[in-house]
């Protein structure tokens, strides 16, 4: 069954309940970016592997709207579908909530899964609905019945990270969240976000591919802890530490009855943009909600001691096994022609997924690696498969956008290295893209600087020459949990409900400009920094990045006619400071590669 079809029985199902339009997200039923194979309800319907999808059905409308990270793969994946792509934030294009205030009329029916809706949405969704005379369902599945062979739930079992690990134990961390409820006057926090639970428990699970989380809900009393996850989940390690911790278990799926049948003595504070419309409804129907953002998201992105002091040691590693690989592929392309082999984007990263499985501590990959030879790389989020992938050749760009999962750090980054002769555009795009990531990476702000401000650090470089990237420079990063985590990003557009928050000592966050150019070649490189101060003066606390990622920049492709020669000292001290942290773990040739590859410019 091809994706017209999928349609053609969803709208049948529309005629036969009297539902005019179906909005269809990404999210699963706890607001996450990734998702288990169970939720991909908008990629069944519409052949998009977007993680930010809406996804709008009518009679004889079909519309997908996306970021730009996936504009060129979307483009791709919808061809002969009858969608109707929507590049989010172009010229022309309306939001989602301007295109519904324009089809939605007097008794029109718009209806979505309020399970995978959050809140805050819906509540935009509704009072839309409201001001045209329309009507929202919440209760509207759009898989059932049609979705026959749709996978199971993913059960994985919990297990708990060690304690010299965390920095900090459950009783502290859960004495932290009460404090900012009292602080909020609420007698309940409802939590529903992965990772902030499996933060807060100090356990892991693996029911998202490269996120070790559990489905799972918590609902956290002044004096009580209520845990909802599945019980193929609780090993007799995690239940013995629930019954130490004074945490009650309950069926995952008990969620929705235990609120509406549970008597709650005061006000409920939950977060909108987290929490499904469905639990947000029941909540505010029983009395009073406080809607403030999860005390627990700033908590888990500022990283401890314990947490920093692991994320270097781990970053350090990964560094190497990247910058092993990084001479294993020169050296492959060297060979080219000379030796009976291919080199494609599936061997390149297969061979650097081995080389980061070999690190004591490795769990796993933290995103399914992005192998880019040439044109490829000009997708943001482009995936390499068995039926269609690229062969790399003496000539252009390779990018490699890839991280591990450890015990004791969540990883990410990016590289693009040369293959062979570059164009005058390459050159000046990768040298734009080498002064945008150390433009940031440099910085030196006062405290109280956001992403907002950042930014232009790495974006003046290519807007100074009419140029720009279509997704964030920067995202938050998690210890051992997900790999893109809030509140900190670095980005200049906002829009509704997009969180802006204080850069704090120990806050991680990736540094990644880029330049795409469809058809022709993608650069991006991307270095993971931490947060940390710097001096303290009569103007106030000053702030800096350390760099956690050590991996040469190529300065094969640069053109210094794009640098300053404050630029170009920056790009020696960077390649400097490479040589110096990984040169101990190699030897032989994988040392004079990197000898070689960290010399600095104009040598």
């Amino acid at each position: 069954m091809n994706v017209r079809e999928r349609i053609s029985l969803l709208r049948q199902r529309m005629t036969d309940e009297g539902i005019d339009y179906v909005l269809i997200g990404s999210s699963d039923y706890h607001a996450s970016e990734y998702v288990g194979d169970y939720f991909k309800v908008s990629e069944f319907f519409s052949g998009c592997t977007s993680d930010n999808v809406t996804l709008i059905i009518g009679a004889d409308i079909a519309e997908l709207w996306t970021d730009g990270r996936y504009f060129i793969s979307a483009e791709n994946e919808l061809k002969g579908s009858g969608i109707h792509l929507m590049k989010m934030g172009e010229p022309d294009v309306p939001k989602v909530t301007a295109y519904l205030k324009n089809i939605m009329s007097e008794g029109t029916v718009l209806a979505f899964d309020g399970r995978c809706i959050g809140a805050g949405q819906a509540r935009m969704y509704k009072n839309i609905a409201s001001s045209c005379g329309a009507v929202c369902r919440i209760d509207f599945e759009p898989a059932e019945g049609i979705w026959t062979d749709r996978p199971d739930m993913p059960k994985h079992p919990v297990y708990m990270l060690p304690e010299e690990l965390l920095g900090e134990s459950f009783e502290h961390k859960t004495e932290r969240v009460r404090k900012a409820m009292a602080e909020k006057k609420a007698s309940y926090f409802m939590l529903s976000k992965l990772d902030d639970i499996a933060w807060l428990l100090g356990a892991r699970g693996n029911d998202i591919y490269c996120n070790p989380v559990m489905l799972s809900y918590a609902l956290i009393g002044m004096e009580t802890f209520d845990l909802f996850i599945q019980d193929e989940e609780v090993t007799g390690v995690f239940a013995a530490f629930a019954e130490k911790s004074g945490i009650a278990l309950h069926p995952y799926d008990s969620v929705i009855d235990f609120l509406r049948e549970t008597e709650l003595d005061g006000p409920v504070m939950f977060e909108e943009s987290a929490t499904s419309a469905c639990i947000a409804d029941i909540l505010c129907k029983k009395g009073k909600v406080i809607k403030a953002v999860n005390p627990t998201e700033l908590m888990k992105a500022m990283k401890n001691p314990v947490e920093v002091e692991k994320s270097r040691e781990f970053y350090l590693k990964d560094s190497v096994q990247l910058c092993r690989f990084l001479c294993w592929f020169d050296h492959r392309v060297d060979a080219l022609g000379e030796e009976s082999f291919e080199l494609n984007e599936l061997t390149a990263a297969e061979k650097l997924d081995s080389l980061r499985a070999e690190v004591p501590g490795f769990i796993g990959l933290s995103f399914p690696t992005i192998s880019a030879y040439g044109a490829n790389a000009a997708m943001a989020h482009y995936s390499a498969t068995p039926e269609n992938y690229a062969v790399v050749e003496k000539k252009g760009f390779y990018l490699v956008d890839s991280g591990g999962q450890y015990m004791g750090a969540t990883t990410d980054v990016t590289r693009t290295v040369v293959c062979g002769p570059l164009t005058e555009v390459e050159k000046r795009d990768f040298t734009l893209v080498t002064v945008a990531n150390l433009n940031l990476l440099n910085a030196k702000f006062l405290h109280g600087t956001t992403g907002r401000f950042l930014d232009a650090y790495a974006r003046a470089p290519l807007w100074d020459l009419g140029l720009n990237f279509n997704h964030g420079t920067g995202h938050g990063i998690g210890y051992i949990l997900n790999v893109h985590e809030g509140p900190q990003n670095i980005r200049y557009q906002y829009g509704p409900g997009m969180k802006e928050a204080v850069f704090e000592e120990g806050m991680i966050v990736s540094d990644e400009p880029g330049m795409y150019v469809e058809n022709s070649h993608g650069i991006r490189l991307e270095t993971i920094l931490l947060t940390a101060k710097d001096e303290m003066n009569e103007y106030g606390q000053f702030m800096r990045f350390e760099p956690l990622t050590f991996a040469p920049i190529d300065t094969r492709a640069i053109d210094v006619k794009y640098m300053q020669p404050r630029d170009i000292e920056r790009l020696n001290s960077y390649n400097r400071q490479v040589y110096e942290k990984i040169s101990p773990y190699l030897s032989g040739d994988e040392l004079e590669w990197l000898a070689n590859a960290t010399k600095p410019l104009g040598e």
